[in-house]
């Protein structure tokens, strides 16, 4: 086991009265695709908004690849090397396909020429090259997923937190982002994924994290946290066969 690049240490988030994170812990490793999974509520996207600086912890803290970045702001610790996509896509509608992810290259390529050498380079990857000339208000739920993705790659991370990137989209798409989400990883790209499809999440993932009312509940490969009691109980249902 190679040595971790994210450490999640004790973070407990309150909003108000609310406790969102309640002391969780956990260690994303190099190289990893680690699910992160629980019902809505659970602070799953909570907990990506605290790692990305977009939350400040009440205690705890975050470490990437060594370092403390807890509470820094969101462009510096994308600047260090983590990207994340959103579960609500908001591309800039007015704007180009191409334009909106030259924007994001702009983060380490400060000649239009460059960033534009390295969007383009992205948009053949994500398969929406062909679309680049289009006003990205007009993409359909499936290419807005991809530009989603598309922005988040041109931030050129080493950890990538994907945000329900199959939500709302056809089997068949479903399978393409799969095998989308495998070439980002093989290309050196470790992921964490928040996902309700649950044949995404089980079938992609090494390693299974699970959060129920802000606590960490389980972790482990997908057929042993399938199989927790307290896992079908919170959230399942029912047994998820792999």
């Amino acid at each position: 086991m190679t040595s971790p690049i994210l450490k999640v240490k004790n973070v407990t988030k309150r909003f108000g009265g609310l406790v969102a994170l309640n002391n969780v812990s956990f260690e994303i490793h190099e190289g990893e695709i680690v699910g992160l999974i629980g019902p809505n509520g659970a602070g799953k996207t909570t907990m990506f908004n605290v790692i990305t600086g977009y939350y400040k912890p009440e205690s705890g803290k975050i470490y990437f690849e060594g370092k403390d970045i807890t509470g820094k702001p969101p462009y510096h610790i994308a600047k260090m090397g983590i990207g994340r996509t959103f579960q609500i896509v908001k591309p800039l509608p007015g704007l180009t396909v191409l334009e909106n992810v030259v924007i994001s290259s702009f983060l380490h390529h400060e000649g239009l020429e460059e960033a534009m050498k390295r969007a383009l380079r992205i948009l053949k990857f994500t398969g929406l090259y062909d679309k680049r000339f289009m006003k990205a208000g007009s993409l359909n739920v499936a290419e807005k997923k991809r530009l989603e993705l598309s922005r988040a790659l041109a931030l050129e991370p080493k950890l990538l937190l994907l945000d329900e990137v199959a939500a709302g989209l056809t089997p068949t798409e479903v399978d393409e982002v799969l095998s989308l989400l495998r070439e980002i990883n093989k290309s050196g790209c470790t992921l964490l994924i928040v996902e309700h499809v649950m044949r995404v999440v089980m079938g992609i993932s090494e390693r299974i994290i699970v959060l129920h009312h802000g606590e960490k509940i389980a972790e482990g490969p997908p057929r042993k946290v399938a199989n927790d009691p307290k896992v079908i109980e919170a959230y399942l249902g029912a047994r998820f066969e792999l």
